[in-house]
């Protein structure tokens, strides 16, 4: 089981060239690819924060179409929720005082739960939690 962390979700979400390619290794990936509710509200936020310049006029037409299309993205993934299981784990990590930041700390407490690999960038933080396995799959 993969679990895309937000930046190789965000990757495919542009429809950047590394987004295609990663893609096309997910399609050949024997194993599943997610995406964490967690991912699914920072992609949220990042959108709340292009769209409040434009909430009361009639410019961002093009902001709004993107926004659209990124909606219409979260249909073509299961969504992976936060449960007490995930909320348990991330107590005990966050008592680990790991320096890892809060969001980071959430998908990897959904990884643990589902003993999922979470491809991402940003291997140095989720390196610090223990038993965690993750890969980059862009650089």
């Amino acid at each position: 089981m993969l679990i895309l962390d937000t930046n190789h979700y965000s990757e495919i979400e542009r429809r950047s060239r590394p987004g295609q390619l990663l893609e096309e290794r997910l399609r050949a990936a024997e194993d599943e690819a997610f995406i964490t509710i967690i991912t699914s509200e920072e992609v949220l936020k990042g959108w709340m924060a292009v769209l409040q310049p434009h909430r009361h006029q009639d410019h961002g037409v093009r902001a709004y179409a993107d926004f659209h299309h990124s909606l219409d993205g979260f249909r073509d993934w299961f969504i992976l929720p936060w449960s007490e299981d995930s909320a348990a784990i991330y107590a005990r990590l966050k008592g680990s005082r790991l320096h890892v930041g809060t969001k980071d700390l959430c998908i990897a407490s959904i990884a643990l739960e589902y003993e999922a690999t979470i491809l991402t960038r940003n291997i140095a933080d989720f390196a610090k939690v223990s038993g965690l396995k993750v890969e980059n799959w862009l650089d």
